[in-house]
């Protein structure tokens, strides 16, 4: 997700199972290999202050190169917390096989290659990496694609490479946005008015694009395609002008814009009389607070995972906040994290072994891990997982889940 602009808001905003499948599946699971799946359930259960005799095997070494700046640290920070607690949780329950988990986390700041490098010489068997191109690239140019790589809370399609062993871990910008359009369609909405950056700009335009590919594919018509300033502009009067020349008050409204764009661009597309129109958003109206903004009531968005009140994810971010004394932003995203850790763990198991380059072989053919993001397969794809997108509304002042696509 493209946050170039975001610096200033990151302060202000609260930065993802039943959608990108349920949370209350049980575990594990993959495509094949000597040893087995991993049993979720046992090490979200572990009880810190009860744990079983601690493993002594050789351990398994996760990396995590991490950016904590104020562009990617909304998530890579709470991401980078919540990693080693799990890893603690599956320790405390007796490790994998008898093998404890070690994680260090490597800062990118200015040269993510060096970090790659100290992660790689300490022996790291794979690594979670951070989200935009930036510093993935030269994470990637630093393993030689010799060292399974998972970006964790990205949605950029061109970093997904399993020929390198870079993986998404979630759905990438074409899932996302054509699971919104669909959505509008089932909705018996057939006009769509569309907000972008400009076709082709990852995320603000590539998400755009999807949206009006899939809307028009279903037989709908986008009536308006507008521009504006991601994460700056809230002044939409030229925009609205020309919308209220042509809207039938009936339009799906589209973009990839922040929160506070939305409800900015809404409550003046309300001073025109156009107060029927329906709203729905990527996962950056996930990651910048819609579920907390003004006038939000009837927004939709596709955030990763749609956590409910007592399922995986809320119990495990309920544990670390008890454990640790504070509570994790961007809940949203967190998953990713974890399931990152499982999934390159799950490949350690098929292919029953230390070896980077044979761990990336191994991954490249699960099928259907239960991650707690959902379902995970990287089998037949080129390291993006055909995962299910789930869609958040707000209702009575709730965020909630409506529908799963895909």
């Amino acid at each position: 997700m493209k946050l170039r602009l975001v610096v200033t808001l990151l302060a202000v905003f609260g930065l993802i199972a039943a959608a990108c499948g349920d949370s209350s599946e049980s575990s594990g699971g993959s495509g094949g290999g000597s040893g087995g799946g991993l049993d979720i359930d046992a090490i979200l259960g572990a009880d810190l202050a009860d744990c079983a005799d601690a493993p002594s095997g050789d351990p398994i070494k996760v990396g995590m190169a991490m950016d904590f700046s104020d562009v990617v640290g909304f998530v890579d920070i709470p991401g980078s917390n919540l990693v080693p607690y799990v890893a603690e949780l599956a320790n405390c329950s007796g490790g994998i096989n008898g093998r404890p988990i070690e994680v260090r986390v490597a800062e990118v700041g200015d040269d993510a290659a060096l970090a790659t490098a100290e992660l790689l010489d300490w022996g790291a068997h794979f690594l979670i990496g951070p989200p935009f191109a930036d510093f993935a690239l030269p994470i990637l140019q630093t393993t030689e694609g010799k060292v399974p790589l998972f970006v964790a809370a990205s949605t950029e399609p061109t970093l997904a490479d399993a020929a390198i062993n870079s993986y998404l871990v979630t759905f990438d910008d074409h899932q996302m946005s054509g699971a919104a359009a669909q959505w509008a369609l089932d909705e018996g909405i057939t006009r769509a008015i569309v907000f972008t950056e400009g076709e082709g700009i990852p995320y603000t335009g590539v998400n755009p694009d999807a949206f009006i590919a899939a809307f028009e594919a279903g037989g709908g018509e986008v009536v308006s395609i507008q521009t504006y300033v991601w994460a700056a502009d809230t002044d939409f009067s030229a925009q609205v002008n020309e919308i209220a020349g042509i809207s039938e008050n009936n339009e799906v409204v589209f973009s990839a814009a922040l929160g506070f764009q939305v409800t900015a661009l809404r409550g003046q597309l309300e001073g025109q009389g156009l107060d029927a129109l329906t709203y729905i958003g990527t996962d950056a109206l996930d990651a910048t607070g819609i579920q907390v903004e003004a006038n939000n009531e009837g927004i939709a968005h596709t955030p990763h995972t749609s956590i409910s009140a007592g399922d995986r994810i809320d119990s495990l971010l309920a544990g670390y906040e008890a454990a640790k004394g504070e509570a994790l932003e961007s809940r949203g995203f967190m998953a990713l994290y974890v399931d990152s850790m499982f999934v390159g763990i799950q490949g350690m198991l098929d292919c029953d072994c230390n070896d980077s380059e044979k761990i990336g072989e191994a991954v490249k053919v699960i099928s259907g891990f239960q991650g707690l993001s959902g379902e995970i397969t990287y089998d037949g794809t080129n390291g993006i997982p055909p995962k299910a997108v789930p869609i958040n509304r707000i209702v009575d002042g709730e965020d909630v889940l409506v529908a799963t696509i895909g």
